[in-house]
């Protein structure tokens, strides 16, 4: 198994993302560390993951709080002998936020996501790498999507919030490399099979005037593969990242997005 015996903490772990990436940890051997703001939903993918032979462990943790983000990830740390692997998946309601163009946007719903998603990510990164730069060794993967580069219209203040994201993946690796720790990227499209993205394409169609089905093709076609991710594709992504086989890679970022950007 490609990951056994690590400790992986995974924010926002009660999402679609964040559940995905927690099973695939598990399946590998890695103990998981769920976290989010809900314990309903992180309750249920430990329990799934320990009814097949992992092991998982729930907390209410909310990542735009700095001490608790601290005073847990010290918790996973002192208890298990370190921290190996950190994911962030957090996420935000998206209505108000995407499917509105900028020209009508209030300020507070165009600073939302940048606040919350940068803010989030440097907290978490910010404590793993404290963490991984004692004991030489870790992984720390980011989240972001497709409009961090595209020229998508609609999408408010998610595509400066997930390009700072990838700024901030680039300005980590570069500090914590000669420690030995790795920070990497990853970038999805849009994943239909999640409720998140059912309201995000739903919002994008509102405002272009066509249908939720005719907006999901149009997505899918501008793709090199004719087909937009999925969570098996985003969990696979994210065991090669923080896998040994990914070894020499840092400081960039995991097109995952089916070929609708290329790089």
């Amino acid at each position: 198994m490609r990951l056994d015996n690590k400790n992986a903490i995974i924010y926002g772990a009660g999402g679609a993302i964040g559940g995905a990436v927690a099973r695939a940890f598990a399946r590998e051997g890695a103990r998981v560390f769920l976290t989010g703001r809900d314990l309903g939903p992180l309750e249920a993918v430990a329990k799934e993951i320990s009814a097949e032979g992992g092991f998982a462990e729930a907390a209410h943790v909310d990542a735009l709080d700095a001490a608790a983000v601290r005073e847990h990830a010290d918790g996973v740390a002192s208890r298990h002998g370190g921290i190996d692997i950190s994911f962030n998946a957090m996420g935000l309601p998206q209505a108000g936020i995407q499917g509105t163009a900028l020209a009508d946007l209030e300020l507070d719903r165009f600073q939302a996501p940048i606040h919350a998603y940068l803010t989030s990510h440097f907290l978490t990164a910010q404590v793993a790498g404290r963490h991984m730069t004692r004991q030489g060794s870790g992984v720390i993967i980011t989240l972001t999507a497709a409009p961090s580069r595209a020229a998508a219209p609609f999408v408010g203040g998610m595509a400066p919030a997930w390009a700072g994201v990838e700024a901030l993946t680039r300005v980590l690796a570069a500090e914590l490399g000669p420690q030995g720790v790795r920070v990497v990227c990853l970038r999805p499209d849009g994943i239909p099979e999640t409720a998140t993205i059912d309201v995000v394409f739903g919002l994008h169609a509102q405002a272009l005037g066509i249908t939720r089905a005719e907006f999901t093709d149009a997505m899918r076609e501008r793709t090199l593969l004719k087909r937009l991710p999925t969570l098996a594709d985003v969990a696979g992504g994210a065991v090669f990242l923080a896998s040994a086989d990914a070894a020499a890679m840092t400081g960039t970022v995991a097109n995952l997005s089916g070929g609708s950007l290329v790089d």
